[in-house]
C-alpha cells in the first residue's frame, strides 16, 4: 500500500493523483515540484527550505528522489512531475472568466507561453516578466499590483527552482484574496518545445533528466551531478 504523505526534512510530499492534488490547491495556496538538484541544497539554503515546508502541496517531481525514498525509507511512491501536472491542468476545460497569470523569466519565454495558452483556448491571461530577484527576502510590489488589478485565479510561476518557491510564499502572504499558485518552473517549456521535447513516456521512465542533459549538457550535467549529493541527505536523515 502506498503512503499518501511522505515527510522528508519537514517537507510534506503528497503521493496523490492529479484530481486529489488539484482539489487541495484549487481554493488557494501554492504547489511546489522540487527537482533533485534543488532538494540537495536544502541544508544550505534556509529560505528555500522554508518555502518548501510552508507549501500547501509538494508533488514528487523527481524520479531520483522517488528511488531514494524506496531504497532508504522503504516508501513505495509514484512519481508525479510538474510537467505532467501542468499538462493535465492546462488540458482541463475552463470558463472564459477564469484568469491566468504567467510569471516568466524573459520576453521570449513570455511570448512562447502566451501562444501556447492561446492555442489551448485559455485566452484570459497575462504575462508578468519577473525582475532578477536577489537571494535575500523577495519583495515585488509591481507584481502585487498586477495581481490586485487583474485578479487571476491561477498564477503559474515559470522561474528557476529556489526562486519561484520563495516568490510563491511571498505572494501567499501578501495577496489579499485566495489564489492558486503553481511553481512548475520549466514544465511549460517542455509543452512549448522551448526545451528538450519531453513526452509522457520519457517522463514515466524517469528519463527527463537524461534528455535535458543531451540537449543542454553544459547546463544540466552539473545539475545531474549535484543531484547525487541528495544521497548524503538520506544517509544523514
Amino acid at each position: 500500500m502506498e503512503d499518501d504523505i511522505i515527510v522528508f526534512k519537514e517537507i510534506k510530499f503528497h503521493n496523490y493523483n492529479f484530481d486529489k492534488i488539484l482539489s487541495l490547491i484549487n481554493e488557494g495556496g501554492y504547489l511546489v515540484a522540487p527537482a533533485a538538484s534543488a532538494l540537495s541544497n536544502i541544508n544550505k539554503d534556509y529560505k528555500y527550505h522554508k518555502s518548501l515546508i510552508n507549501s500547501d502541496v509538494a508533488i514528487l517531481d523527481s524520479g531520483f528522489f522517488c528511488i531514494l525514498l524506496r531504497i532508504f525509507k522503504r516508501k513505495k511512491v509514484s512519481k508525479f512531475s510538474g510537467y505532467l501536472f501542468l499538462k493535465s491542468f492546462l488540458n482541463l476545460k475552463f470558463n472564459k472568466e477564469t484568469k491566468f497569470l504567467c510569471i516568466d523569466p524573459n520576453l521570449e519565454e513570455s511570448k512562447a507561453n502566451s501562444s501556447y495558452l492561446n492555442a489551448k483556448n485559455l485566452t484570459n491571461h497575462k504575462s508578468y516578466i519577473a525582475p532578477k530577484y536577489s537571494n535575500e527576502e523577495i519583495t515585488d510590489n509591481n507584481l502585487l499590483e498586477e495581481i490586485k488589478n487583474f485578479r487571476p485565479k491561477y498564477v503559474i510561476i515559470n522561474l528557476g527552482g529556489g526562486t519561484q518557491e520563495r516568490l510563491a510564499l511571498y505572494l501567499k502572504k501578501n495577496c489579499n484574496y485566495k489564489i492558486s499558485i503553481f511553481c512548475t518552473g520549466a514544465a511549460i517549456s517542455f509543452l512549448t518545445k522551448k526545451q528538450a521535447p519531453i513526452n509522457d513516456l520519457i517522463d514515466k521512465l524517469y528519463l527527463g533528466w537524461f534528455l535535458r542533459t543531451l540537449y543542454s549538457p553544459k547546463k544540466f550535467l552539473f545539475r545531474t551531478i549535484k543531484s547525487l549529493s541528495l544521497i548524503n541527505l538520506f544517509i544523514k536523515d
